[in-house]
């Protein structure tokens, strides 16, 4: 393990911290990446359950149809093909790899991705195993291809991520619409494919939902920051969340469509966390999620890490996705309130370009 990967797993184990320490000091039920198992599973459950949380943080998708997966190691030169059950039907090359895609979908079974399209990104030192619930909901009640997309959340930059992202949205050219789901760290990724993205791709994106997205960057990360060995290791989104995030803010795009937000809280100025200062979801500040120009703007009584399984979480997102507001017995606070110091970039395509594609 190399000195970065140790910084990373502190952190990680930081994030983790946080929600578990609100749960015991709030007495409030919490879901961590390190839930106790049940009596009944056995030591392959556990095995899977470790290969899987390693691979979610070593392997990016570059092409998605559906639960068909091609994707690249983080250190760049292994690619695979991953079928909807997650096993391996071919790995190498990437030509070869794209090639057996290719085939696939000629025979038809991998299936083209068409019509109005959601995708669904999870948030940092997490995969996509941690947003199916969000994903089995929206796809039970939404007239619309959902794609859960995986990135290597802590092996490199906002930029490098958004570059993978732009790879799954160029082969999707029959999607007519494209919405967005992100968790925390990949509300940023979004933004961050939004300022560089072609004007064209854009007047195709609907709407977004950002669930505890820190987007004014991490006053935990910069809490870790002030720990001097951390700081000389911190690299990746840790990195920028915290010591870079005045650079950072700046390079990410107002979202050029209706975007709705939900912040975990407790509506005072505890919060869940004896670490943060004022109300937070016990790894975010309500504060740090905020950004001018939001739809809609909503609280609910939800730890950060449980954001995906919580019924009222998934009720706000299916309507926003399909009325471009949130439930008016949830809604809690008006939209456009300050969204703090960090000036964002407009993405390509002005907001009157998508109003006609706003649905």
């Amino acid at each position: 393990m190399s000195i970065s990967d140790v910084y990373r797993t502190l952190v990680v184990a930081l994030l983790a911290c946080g929600s578990l320490t609100a749960a015991v000091c709030r007495g409030q039920s919490t879901s961590t990446a390190a839930q106790v198992q049940p009596a009944s599973a056995t030591w392959d459950d556990w095995l899977r359950e470790i290969r899987d949380g390693r691979d979610a943080l070593e392997w990016s998708d570059r092409r998605v149809a559906h639960d068909w997966r091609l994707q690249q190691h983080s250190g760049g030169v292994r690619w695979r093909l991953l079928d909807p059950g997650d096993e391996v039907v071919v790995a190498g090359p990437r030509g070869d790899c794209e090639t057996t895609f290719l085939r696939l979908q000629a025979a038809g079974t991998i299936p083209t991705v068409s019509g109005p399209t959601v995708l669904v990104l999870h948030g940092l030192g997490q995969g996509r195993q941690s947003m199916q619930p969000l994903v089995t909901h929206l796809r039970q009640t939404l007239d619309a291809t959902v794609l859960s997309i995986g990135y290597a959340s802590p092996q490199a930059g906002l930029e490098v991520h958004a570059d993978t992202l732009n790879d799954v949205i160029k082969q999707l050219p029959e999607a007519t619409t494209l919405s967005f789901v992100g968790h925390s760290l990949g509300n940023l990724v979004v933004r961050r494919w939004m300022a560089t993205a072609p004007p064209p791709t854009l007047q195709r994106v609907q709407r977004m939902v950002m669930l505890g997205p820190p987007n004014q960057g991490s006053e935990l990360a910069r809490l870790a920051s002030r720990i001097w060995f951390l700081a000389m290791l911190s690299d990746g989104p840790t990195r920028q969340l915290g010591i870079d995030w005045e650079k950072v803010g700046s390079q990410l795009a107002v979202p050029p469509c209706d975007f709705g937000i939900v912040a975990g809280g407790t509506g005072d100025e505890r919060g869940m966390s004896l670490l943060l200062a004022g109300d937070d979801d016990a790894i975010v500040r309500v504060e740090e999620t905020r950004l001018t120009g939001a739809s809609g703007f909503l609280i609910l009584p939800v730890h950060h890490a449980d954001m995906m399984r919580d019924t009222a979480v998934q009720r706000a997102a299916v309507c926003f996705l399909r009325e471009g507001r949130f439930p008016e017995a949830d809604a809690s606070q008006a939209a456009d309130e300050p969204a703090g110091d960090t000036e964002a970039v407009a993405a390509p395509g002005a907001r009157d370009e998508a109003d006609g594609h706003g649905g």
